[in-house]
């Protein structure tokens, strides 16, 4: 028999603040889809831990992030969640500007101050990284390998990266995306994920295409395996129908065969023949995450107007199916019933891997 998390694990304030110090804010966590940020100024604002983090594109195309903390007395620099800048990022309270690079570029009377250095007292920068169509930001002063971290859970899942590069998501089109505000803690997600064993129990639809699920193993361990559609199924929609033709890079053995792929720490990767879903999450309280989930299409399908609704509504059942049950189990955490938290059966053996990754960054909680 393999426990659980204790209970206090998803409710306890004090440990939700350590882990947004020790993993979100020292872990590369994805944060925009980069084809939302079109043209000079283009920005957006994500939470990163305890901090608000701008990624803007600059005047040279290239994308940027840094805290968003005005650098003469703290305010928050944009405080829309996303939008165009223009030339600069301007403070509203002291009317001090930023260039797209981040350097101080004026400010009232800034000639007449000549201790204030442009560059000393420019945004603080925030590492960035491109990967599949998304930029990818890490707190840290010395973040870890985005190599050995973030790509190698492809890698781990699949056998080769060339396996996730055939689906070109960085190629891919946003057809839809639908946030979902979760009053759950982001492990109860992030659990749910790796496990199959509630598949039979809420997700008929699921199981109804992929079959494979509904015994409970969801596959997760066994590198390069996909579970295949049923015979009976056309595509991955909701009601089995047709969907838009397999990605061009897509390979026969891939083909009829849904992947999954866990992103330490909050990201999810979903793979089918003619689409990728992608989900992030931003967790905001121990009680409470933020779930962006975005499903991409070849550039030809949503320009086309398709109806997605068929293929978007099979995963957004899956999710609100999900997140539904995380909302049940968050209540019970509190319970002295979960104080010494609860068991995992051995479809679910693999989950303790994650909470071995959890407290080894954070130390073991006890009772």
């Amino acid at each position: 028999m393999r426990s659980t998390l204790p209970g206090r694990s998803y409710t306890d304030p004090g440990l939700f603040l350590r882990e947004q110090e020790k993993i979100f804010e020292s872990h590369w966590l994805c944060a925009v889809r980069t084809g939302d940020l079109v043209g000079p100024g283009a920005f957006r604002t994500v939470q990163a831990g305890r901090e608000s983090v701008i990624v803007v594109r600059g005047r040279d195309g290239a994308l940027r992030a840094f805290l968003n903390v005005c650098r003469h007395r703290g305010a928050r620099l944009c405080v829309e969640e996303s939008g165009t800048a223009g030339r600069t990022l301007r403070c509203a309270y002291h009317a001090w500007a930023y260039d797209l690079d981040g350097r101080l570029a004026a400010a009232p009377n800034l000639v007449k101050m000549p201790d204030v250095d442009r560059v000393e007292y420019g945004l603080v920068p925030v590492r960035l990284r491109e990967w599949l169509g998304y930029a990818w930001i890490c707190l840290a002063a010395e973040p870890p390998s985005f190599e050995d971290t973030v790509m190698h859970a492809a890698t781990e899942r699949l056998g080769e990266l060339a396996a996730l590069e055939r689906y070109g998501a960085e190629e891919l089109a946003l057809g839809r995306r639908i946030v979902y505000d979760v009053a759950a803690n982001w492990k109860l997600i992030v659990e749910n994920f790796m496990e199959c064993y509630h598949c039979a129990t809420i997700h008929p639809e699921l199981t109804s295409v992929l079959p494979e699920f509904a015994g409970g193993y969801a596959a997760q361990y066994y590198v390069g395996h996909g579970a295949e559609f049923a015979d009976r199924v056309a595509g991955f929609t909701v009601d089995g129908s047709p969907g838009f033709g397999k990605l061009p890079g897509v390979t026969p053995e891939q083909d009829r065969r849904y992947y999954a792929i866990t992103v330490k720490p909050q990201v999810f990767v979903n793979l089918v023949p003619d689409h990728v879903i992608l989900h992030r999450m931003f967790p905001m309280a121990a009680d409470r995450t933020i779930v962006e989930c975005d499903w991409l299409y070849h550039p030809d399908v949503v320009a086309s107007g398709a109806d997605l609704s068929l293929s978007v509504e099979l995963f957004h059942r899956v999710n609100e199916q999900d997140f539904a049950a995380c909302e049940r189990t968050q209540p019970g955490m509190s319970s002295r019933a979960y104080r010494a938290g609860g068991v995992l059966v051995p479809s679910e053996h693999h989950i303790s891997l994650f909470h071995q990754w959890v407290t080894d960054r954070l130390g073991r909680v006890d009772d």
